[in-house]
C-alpha cells in the first residue's frame, strides 16, 4: 500500500515540472464515479487537483489519465492531509460513498487548513438537517446527487413533453427543451416571423440541436422538423408558448417507478407533495415496508419491476409516467424502451455513468437524467465562482447537449465593464446570447437596449466554456 502511493506521488511531482496553472489548489477525497468526473472537469479549467483514495488502482487510473497527485490513504486522516498539502488548499471535495466519512474529511480540513469544503451526504435522515449541519461546520455546501437527480426528474414530469427543465433564480425563469414533432407550427418558421408573428412573445430561443450540430440561432435561423430546442422563459410564459405552438402542457397525474432506493424516495415524497399519484415496485421486502411507513400515501408493490407481466398487471400500458429507478443502468434502459413500445407513457431514465453517452443518446431515451453529471455540475459552479473576480459569482450552471452549451447564470455585485450599457453596445462574444435578467423579482427578456445592473441576475448561454466571471462574455 505504502509502496503505491509513493510510486504516485512520484509520478505526479516527475509532471508538475511543466509551468504552474493559475487555477486553485482542489483536494478531491473519493475517486468513485464523481471523483473522476470532478478531476477530468476541474483539470480542464486550469485547477491543481489532489485525489486521496483507499483503493490504489483508482489512484494509478486517474494520475495515469490526468495532471493530478495522488495520494492513497483515508480521507479523514490527519496526516494524509497534510501530506496532500492541506494547510495550502482552497478547497476540499469530499465525495467517497460515506456520508459520515465525507462530513469527518471536512471537519478535519476546516480544523487544520483554511479552505473551503464540500461534503457529498445522501442518506435521507439528513435531508432535513442539511442546513444545520452546513452551518455548525462551516462547510461552503453539502451535495446530495440522489435528492438533485429527483428534483430534476419531478420538474421534468410538471411538463412531461419537455426533455430538460433546468430552473434559475429560485425559480423565475425556466430553461426547457422540446423537440419538434414533424406537423408542428414551427417547422419552416425562421425566429424574426415568430417574434412579428407574438408567437415569441416573452421567450427567447437559446440553442437548437440538429443532427450532429448545436447552433446559438440568429433571427435568420429555420426551425426544423426533429430539431431540439431550448428556450428560456418564465414558468408562465413558457406554458403559454408551448400551447400556442400546440405542445400539450398538462402535469402528469400518476407516476409508476420501478426501484425503490434513495432516488425513488425523494422523487416519490416530491410529486405527492404537488398531488401526483405515485406507485413503487421494489424487489426487497424489507424495503417495501420501510418505504410504506416513509409515503403511507403511495401504493408499495413487492416484486421484479423487470417482470413484463407485472408491469402490465400494474398498468404501464396507460400510466401517464414511468421511471425506472434501478441502480443498473441497463435495466433502465431495456425498461425505458419496453415502455416506450407499450405505452405512450413519459419515461425519465436515471443513468450512473458515463462511458457509453454517445450509444445512449442514439437510442432517443427522451428525458436521461445523469444524478453524477448534476452533483459534478454544481461543484464546478461553485469553483468556477471562488476562482473569478468580486465583481459577479455564478449562482448556478448547467450543461446542455453532450456538454456542447453551457447556461451560466450570474449575479452581479458591483459595477463593472458590463454594467450600465446597452447590450447592443457590448462587444460580445460570438455563439453567446444574454438569454434573460432577472431584477427585483422580475424576469426581463432582454433586447438590445436593455442593460445589465448591478444586483441583477443574468443567464449567459454559450458554446463557450469555463466562463467564471460575467465579464468573460467580452471580447
Amino acid at each position: 500500500m505504502e509502496s503505491t502511493a509513493h510510486m504516485c506521488r512520484k509520478r505526479m511531482k516527475m509532471k508538475r515540472r511543466t509551468p504552474v496553472k493559475s487555477g486553485l489548489n482542489i483536494i478531491i477525497v473519493g475517486c468513485g464515479k464523481v471523483g473522476a468526473t470532478l478531476t477530468e472537469q476541474l483539470t480542464k479549467e486550469g485547477h491543481d487537483i489532489t485525489l486521496i483514495d483507499q483503493d490504489p488502482a483508482k489512484i494509478q487510473d486517474l494520475t495515469n489519465l490526468y495532471d493530478v497527485m495522488g495520494l492513497v490513504g483515508t480521507g479523514a486522516s490527519y496526516s494524509v492531509q497534510m501530506e496532500a498539502g492541506i494547510e495550502s488548499a482552497d478547497l476540499i471535495i469530499a465525495v467517497t460513498d460515506s456520508d459520515e466519512l465525507n462530513l469527518l474529511c471536512c471537519t478535519v480540513a476546516k480544523r487544520v487548513g483554511h479552505c473551503a469544503a464540500i461534503a457529498r451526504v445522501r442518506n435521507p435522515d439528513y435531508s432535513d438537517e442539511i442546513a444545520y449541519l452546513r452551518e455548525k461546520l462551516g462547510l461552503a455546501m453539502i451535495i446530495n446527487p440522489d435528492l438533485s437527480a429527483a428534483l430534476e426528474a419531478a420538474r421534468i414530469l410538471s411538463l412531461p413533453l419537455a426533455l430538460e427543465i433546468h430552473s434559475f433564480a429560485h425559480g423565475q425563469a425556466e430553461n426547457i427543451q422540446v423537440k419538434l414533432p414533424d406537423d408542428n407550427v414551427l417547422v419552416g418558421q425562421d425566429i424574426a416571423s415568430l417574434g412579428r408573428s407574438g408567437l415569441s412573445q416573452n421567450i427567447l430561443i437559446c440553442a437548437v440541436e440538429r443532427d450532429a450540430d448545436v447552433i446559438i440561432p440568429s433571427g435568420d435561423f429555420q426551425f426544423a422538423a426533429g430539431d431540439r430546442v431550448s428556450f428560456i422563459s418564465s414558468h408562465t410564459d413558457a406554458r403559454i408558448f408551448l400551447k400556442k405552438i400546440g405542445l400539450q402542457t398538462n402535469q402528469a397525474r400518476n407516476t409508476m417507478i420501478v426501484g425503490g432506493g434513495k432516488t425513488a424516495y425523494y422523487l416519490a415524497k416530491r410529486l405527492l407533495a404537488i398531488g401526483t399519484d405515485v406507485k413503487i415496485i421494489e424487489q426487497n421486502r424489507a424495503r417495501c415496508e420501510e418505504l410504506s411507513e416513509m409515503l403511507p400515501d403511495a401504493i408499495i408493490i413487492h416484486g421484479d419491476g423487470t417482470d413484463v407481466d407485472l408491469l402490465k398487471e400494474e398498468g404501464i400500458e396507460y400510466v401517464q409516467s414511468f421511471v425506472p429507478l434501478t441502480g443498473i443502468d441497463e435495466e433502465n434502459i431495456m425498461l425505458t424502451l419496453h415502455a416506450q413500445q407499450v405505452s405512450k407513457t413519459k419515461v425519465v431514465t436515471k443513468i450512473n455513468r458515463f462511458n457509453f453517452k454517445g450509444i445512449i443518446n442514439q437510442l432517443d431515451l427522451g428525458s436521461v437524467v445523469y444524478p453524477k453529471y448534476i452533483t459534478s455540475e454544481a461543484i464546478i459552479a461553485y469553483v468556477r465562482a471562488k476562482h473569478a473576480s468580486i465583481g459577479s459569482n455564478i449562482e448556478t450552471l448547467y450543461h446542455m447537449f453532450d456538454s456542447r452549451v453551457e447556461a451560466i447564470e450570474f449575479r452581479v455585485q458591483e459595477a463593472s465593464d458590463v454594467t450600465g450599457i446597452p447590450l447592443m453596445d457590448l462587444q460580445l462574444k460570438k455563439n453567446l446570447l444574454v438569454a434573460a435578467i432577472t431584477r427585483k423579482g422580475k424576469m426581463i427578456i432582454p433586447t438590445g437596449t436593455d442593460t445589465i445592473e448591478v444586483n441583477d441576475t443574468v443567464v449567459i448561454v454559450t458554446t463557450h466554456s469555463g466562463f467564471g466571471d460575467l465579464q468573460d462574455i467580452l471580447l
